[in-house]
């Protein structure tokens, strides 16, 4: 038969109140009765009915995810880490897709919040980055968590409270130096949209590497597209066909690189003999690849939970101690860690480099 909440009271001897108390972390509960009801739970293998909890009290026992974004594997990484947070603290999760230009997003987060009894919310970019997106869950009075590059952290007002963030600079800055010390002079950087904060960031990193390498930034070498496959092939098409075509390039995700693999194939260029490729987040593309990507690893799934655990700690600190504890700053950041792998290599002496090209793409277009 399944176990109840009053089995457990039974076991521990308390009452059913006081094994709820321990359920929902409630202080006002002695170390001593607290260890019994805690004993009993796991010598019973009981399991708490969320669901029941939900409509059964005032407090809510979900969070929920919003995002807008392409990458499957982004959003699934994420996802995993927020899960086996909200686990541990038995919250559930909900997921909420949306489009970041819907001109209905408020309507959608008051709906989400009251209807779906929302205890906190996690917010990746786009959404973090907007600033009306925040006043709106203040208004709420919703705990939440932003995910979000450092970048816009220093260009925004009052962005670092409560806030995850990604150094994107210095990730794309130690893929850049690394091309660098290769012998590449010439370095493509192929990019999403210059909307996303990331991309700023990645952008920023590239330049300051170049500068403090004593390169020029030519920006001719720097094309604008999306963080999409199909972006990398038209990219490092573009900048392969010019007159002064790139030994190395840098693209803005893995997406991007593995397009820019391609369109290097398509063309009979060598990787990395003739032509260096790197990507970014070290996601499954860039080892899916042949050659496999150099990247910078974004521990996305880390990035999840820690998120998880500051919105559920918030959550606690606002039920136990009040809403001014509960709103104290609070910012993690995490640094991209450069990955080398097969697809970059020393820069290609004169007479190997891809200007000789153009009649073997050619006869293969």
């Amino acid at each position: 038969m399944k176990v109840t909440i009053t089995d457990v009271a039974k076991r521990a001897g308390v009452s059913i109140k006081t094994v709820s108390r321990v359920i929902n972390n409630e202080p006002s509960v002695r170390p001593t009765t607290r260890t019994r009801v805690l004993m009993a739970i796991q010598a019973l293998d009981y399991r708490p009915n969320l669901a029941a909890r939900n409509l059964a009290g005032t407090h809510s026992y979900s969070i929920a995810l919003i995002y807008d974004n392409p990458d499957a594997y982004y959003v699934i990484d994420m996802q995993n880490g927020i899960l086996a947070a909200c686990r541990a603290r038995d919250y559930e999760l909900l997921i909420h897709p949306s489009s970041a230009k819907s001109p209905s997003i408020h309507d959608e987060l008051h709906k989400l919040v009251e209807q779906s009894r929302i205890a906190g919310l996690i917010l990746t970019p786009p959404f973090s980055e907007y600033p009306e997106v925040i006043d709106t869950l203040k208004a709420l009075n919703v705990e939440f968590v932003r995910i979000l590059s450092s970048q816009a952290a220093d260009q925004l007002d009052q962005m670092e409270e409560n806030c995850i963030q990604v150094d994107d600079g210095a990730g794309a800055f130690s893929i850049t130096r690394h091309l660098v010390e290769l012998g590449h002079r010439r370095i493509g950087y192929l990019h999403g949209g210059i909307e996303h904060f990331s991309t700023l960031g990645r952008l920023e990193g590239y330049m300051r590497a170049l500068q403090e390498s004593q390169l020029p930034v030519d920006d001719q070498m720097i094309l604008e597209g999306e963080y999409s496959f199909d972006s990398g092939v038209a990219g490092a098409t573009a900048l392969l066909k010019s007159d002064s075509p790139p030994t190395a390039v840098f693209a803005g995700n893995d997406e991007i690189a593995a397009g820019a693999l391609f369109a290097a194939r398509k063309m009979n260029i060598d990787v990395p003999q003739q032509l260096s490729i790197a990507g970014f987040e070290d996601s499954p593309f860039s080892r899916q690849t042949c050659p496999k990507l150099t990247t910078a690893h974004q521990p996305n799934e880390e990035i999840g939970r820690c998120a998880a655990e500051l919105t559920l700690e918030r959550i606690h600190c606002k039920g136990n101690m009040g809403k001014e504890k509960s709103q104290e700053s609070i910012t993690r950041r995490f640094t991209p860690r450069l990955i080398v792998r097969d697809s970059t290599g020393a820069a290609p002496k004169q007479s190997s480099t891809i200007q000789a090209q153009p009649a073997s793409h050619k006869k293969t277009g």
